[in-house]
Order: C-alpha cells, then structure tokens, then sequence
C-alpha cells in the first residue's frame, strides 16, 4: 500500500527505509527554481538526473530516460515536479521492469497489464502542483506518433508520495488555477463514474470539499495553509481516480487542449459544468447500472459538498469559480463549423464509457457547440 508522508525532512527516512542508495531523479524544467532542491541534491548516495522531456513527453523522450537508468546503475527513482514528471518516471520504471522494454509503452502492448514486479525498483514521487494528484495513480500518459497513450499498470504506483506544500508558494498564478481546477473536477468526475467505490467516493469527497473551502485563500492569498490543504485535495483527488477514473469531462478536454493551448485543468473544467447541465437534462441516458434514482443522488451529495443547495446551484458556483478567476472558455478560429467536427470527431469512446450517461458524436458536438465561444 502506497505510503503518503508529508514534509521534505522525511525524505531521508523514507529512501533508507526503502533501501535506496542511487537515485533516478526525473525532474522538469521548474527543479532548479525549487525551494526544496537543496535538501534532494544534500542526500547521501549517487544521484543521476533525466529532465530531457516536453509537458507532453514523448516516447523518444522516454526511450532516452530508459537507456540512461539502464545504464546508470541507480536503484530507485525519485520523481520531482508536475504530472509529466510523474508520467515519464511511471514509463521509465514499467519498459525497465518488462520483459518486453519499451515496447511495453505503445501499441498494441500499451493495453495490457503487463505482469512486472513493481517492488525491484523503489519509486518515490514529490508533486510540486497541486492538481493531477498523479503521485498516488497507477496510470501514465505519453504521445507515441502523435497519439495519446495512457500507460496503466499497478506496479508503476509510487511508493510513497511526499507531500510538500511550500512548493507551491512560487507557482505562477495561472497554473495555480489550472492546476486546482483540475484537482476539483478529478473529485467530481470520480464521484459520479460508473467505476466508484464506497472507497473511491470517500476520496471524491474530501478532494471536493477541501477545494470548496480553500480555494479562494489558496489562489488570491497565496496563503500556506491553503496550499497544504489544496496539495491534500489534488492528492485526494488523485486517489479517487485511480480507483473511479475520469469520464466525460477529461476526455472532451485532450482536443481543445491540442486545438487552442488551454492547460489541461482548463481545458476540462470548461468542459464539466456544461456537460452536467447536459446530464440533467437528459436522464433518459443513465447508463450507470444503479440506476438514475442512485445518479441524482449522487449529484445531490456532489452539490452539498460544493455548499449549494441543489444541482443546478452547484453548477452555478463552478461557473462563478471560473469567472472570478478569469479562466474563459476558448474562441473558435476562422472555420467554427470545421473546429466543432474536429472536437466532435475526437473524443475516445472508451473514456467515455466511464461516464454514467451516454454521449454519442451528435452530443459531444451539441455540447462543444456550447463550450466554443463563437
């Protein structure tokens, strides 16, 4: 079971009681600019670092992360940063650990479960956002000739996940933003999957009610305390999803990311409020098999964590969220009718089966046609 420990000063502790001696550090571009990277590169024992990786890692960039574990002889991987840092450190562990090697990450390999003992190599992981939460999942994601791939397998979940929110003091405000929006809308879209769990739904819970509650400190004060309890949510939120996964919201978000270079966090949460309208709307789509009566419960206990009274009132504070921190929906460019078949056209049917009302092409276009500012 995955260990969550809080406070850099335990860092050292945590790598003996794993038994680590030379580390893997997979870090991106803001590991030089952290408060904490004096105390990691202060630790005993050899270090090799792998930072040659975009926001959106490659698999070539991968594949170079791979070849110089493999010839480092470091024994653990220790991963600093955001969600890229994570995914990348996730790919490198699971192609080192196969028996089929890189070949582990993308088609048709990358669909299975590939049976690999996640113990040989000690992985710790430190967030330095507070939104993917992707320090507590068993999932990656990578692009392999363009595409999409999301990497799954339950021996690449970090060992232990070390919470330090000082680092977040120094976020760009923006990113701030992005980053908790997609830490909330983790926590609601969990919460309302078909694949939630009494366990899972806990998660949901306290992701969404920690937001609600610290939000405003968080983003307009810069407050500390604020920050720790929002680091929690993304965390939270991180492990709803490892159980729940995500549903329509994550996957109407990946294209408009690609077409008009909103940060994922954005992305999505323009996505949710209009797609939970549209789900109440439409109760004739239920297709979560407890049923709609069980659905609408659901939402009613989402919108009570919110602090709203109903459903269409808890829709009403998200919407209010995005406008009081200037987060817009994006602009449709010279061609709207082209970009609105793009989007449409784009959507994985296979994310969206976790979502607990059908949305068809015809839908997801009625729906883009909403969130795509004329």
């Amino acid at each position: 079971m995955q260990k969550i420990i809080n406070g850099i000063g335990n860092l050292p502790g945590i790598l003996k009681e794993l038994g680590c001696s030379r580390l893997f550090l997979v870090v991106d571009s803001s590991y030089p600019f952290l408060n904490i990277k004096d105390a990691i590169e202060a630790l005993p024992g050899g270090k090799i670092k792998f930072s040659d990786f975009t926001p959106n890692p490659l698999y070539e960039q991968v594949c170079e992360g791979i070849k110089l574990f493999e010839s480092s002889g470091c024994d653990s991987i220790l991963a600093v940063g955001g969600g890229s840092a994570m995914d990348v450190a996730k790919c490198i562990k699971l192609a080192v650990l196969s028996k089929e090697g890189d070949k582990a990450l993308i088609p048709p390999l990358v669909s299975q479960r590939l049976p690999i003992d996640g113990a040989k190599i000690p992985f710790i992981a430190i967030p330095t956002t507070a939104g993917t939460g992707s320090e507590s999942t068993h999932n990656a994601v990578m692009y392999y000739q363009g595409a999409k791939q999301t990497v799954t397998n339950d021996g690449i979940l970090p060992d232990c996940a070390l919470l330090e929110p000082s680092v977040l003091r120094t976020l760009p405000l923006y990113q701030k933003k992005c980053t908790m929006m997609d830490a909330l809308c983790q926590g609601i879209e969990s919460w309302w999957s078909v694949n939630s769990t009494e366990e899972s739904k806990g998660y949901s819970r306290k992701a969404v009610e920690l937001v609600m509650a610290y939000w405003k400190a968080y983003i307009f004060d810069n407050d500390a305390d604020a920050a720790a309890q929002i680091m929690l949510a993304a965390n939270y939120g991180g492990r709803a999803i490892n159980l729940a996964q995500t549903t329509a919201a994550h996957a109407m978000s990946y294209k408009i990311t690609s077409l008009y270079k909103l940060p994922h966090g954005h992305a999505v949460a323009v996505c949710l409020p209009e797609i939970w309208e549209w789900m109440l709307n439409h109760p004739e789509d239920c297709t979560d098999p407890r049923g709609r009566a069980y659905l609408d419960g659901i939402f009613d206990e989402i919108a009570h964590a919110m602090g709203a009274s109903d459903v269409r009132g808890a829709i009403a504070i998200f919407r209010k969220m995005m406008a009081s921190m200037e987060m817009q929906n994006p602009v449709a460019g010279g061609d709207r009718a082209s970009e609105l078949k793009i989007l449409s056209g784009s959507v994985n049917p296979v994310r969206l089966k976790n979502n607990p009302l059908a949305i068809d092409e015809p839908s997801a276009l009625e729906l883009y046609s909403i969130i795509l500012r004329a």
